[in-house]
């Protein structure tokens, strides 16, 4: 960011769909804090119960809305309301760096169990990575952005025949773009992959192609409609493909004993990396929710919590992992290691309570932050990097 800029309007259905997906992945954190000695596997295994199979399921949503949003906000910043049209290439080149030094340090922080053991690269990384390479992209032409975002999240799946080894030569590339997994070790210190980012590069691509539907010259009735009608679309695209098992998934779904089991069986989509199924299911509910979003002018408190945490979302994800690790160390040496060496919860409604009291835990800081931030950010640009 060059100089001082004043804050832009900000749209409340983009803060509040991000903040749904903030509470959502609050609940999938106190999840993996205190659920881990339940491990469900990606695609979830067959045995994971309901309860936990559709919690898990609900928090898909995360990470391809959060990372297709980064998209959308930096076609925003790029078109402000009100201002002259500005390249985005270099804010989202520095903030992409910033957020994977916030991987890097503050999230090896929170997972280390002794030193130098493991450091996981993961959302964050993800996400870090796409907007670096989105600061190259933004500089292409717009239907040329469009095209490559399809053809990615599209086509990302027909990569799956290739492996590379470990030590081969491409291996940490490939890795890193489409693999995950191990990358390398060095000293003690195994450097693991979770979130590969290519197919992550073709959901902010689409963000970004999707950003002159938000334009100041839109007008919010074809914004709503194309938003359904887009989601509608994806859903529809899923039923086929997925229903008859033709491509976009590794995993097959079958009929299996009962009609709860085999929608559950429909619905196992593999994140790791996101396939197609995954994407178009994830996206085909939130993108109706986000034209609903905007329709709904009646003041409500949830919403304006939402709003809240969609307002600064970088500041809640970071601190509300420490938060956790703190009830944790709070929390083990009172009832001790229940589960193996670790201490966890008995059942998965104890993760939906912990969501909601980490949720009343986080607002009051949250909103406070949110205040100072949006006045105070036309003072200071490095706000705008969380």
């Amino acid at each position: 960011m060059n100089g001082v800029i004043a804050p832009a309007p900000r749209m409340a259905s983009i803060d509040i769909m991000r903040g749904l997906v903030i509470v959502l992945m609050m609940m999938d954190h106190v999840r993996e804090r205190f659920y881990m000695h339940v491990r469900v596997g990606d695609p979830m295994h067959d045995w994971v119960e309901p309860d936990m199979f559709f919690t898990r399921l609900v928090t898909h949503i995360c990470a391809p809305v959060f990372i297709f949003l980064a998209g959308l906000s930096a076609w925003l910043y790029a078109h402000p309301k009100g201002g002259e049209s500005r390249s985005p290439s270099g804010f989202l080149f520095k903030r992409g760096l910033v957020i994977i030094m916030i991987e890097l340090v503050f999230y090896y922080l929170l997972w280390i169990d002794s030193y130098p053991s493991f450091m996981f690269l993961q959302v964050l990384f993800a996400i870090g990575a796409a907007m670096v390479m989105l600061s190259l992209a933004t500089r292409m032409n717009y239907w040329l952005i469009g095209a490559l975002g399809f053809a990615i999240v599209l086509g990302h799946n027909a990569l799956e025949p290739i492996e590379i080894a470990q030590g081969d030569p491409g291996y940490v590339i490939w890795a890193i773009l489409h693999d995950g997994g191990d990358l390398f070790s060095m000293g003690g210190l195994t450097v693991q992959l979770s979130y590969p980012v290519l197919p992550w590069f073709g959901v902010i691509l689409l963000g970004y192609f999707a950003g002159p539907l938000f334009g100041a010259g839109v007008v919010p009735q074809l914004r709503l409609k194309a938003l359904v009608a887009i989601g509608v679309i994806c859903l529809l695209s899923l039923a086929v493909l997925r229903g008859f098992n033709i491509y976009g998934e590794a995993e097959p779904w079958t009929q299996k004993g009962s009609l709860l089991k085999t929608v559950m069986g429909f619905l196992n989509f593999t994140k790791y990396p996101p396939s197609l199924d995954y994407i178009l299911f994830t996206l085909g509910v939130a993108l109706p929710a986000l034209a609903w979003f905007e329709t709904f002018k009646m003041p409500n408190r949830v919403l304006g919590w939402l709003q809240t945490f969609g307002s600064v979302p970088m500041f809640v994800y970071v601190l509300h992992l420490y938060v956790l690790l703190a009830a944790y160390w709070v929390l083990f040496p009172i009832f001790g290691p229940n589960q193996g060496v670790r201490f966890g919860l008995p059942n998965v409604q104890l993760i939906w309570l912990g969501a909601v009291i980490l949720t009343v835990i986080m607002y009051p800081l949250a909103k406070v932050f949110a205040l100072y931030k949006h006045r105070q950010k036309g003072k200071q640009p490095w706000l705008s990097y969380l």
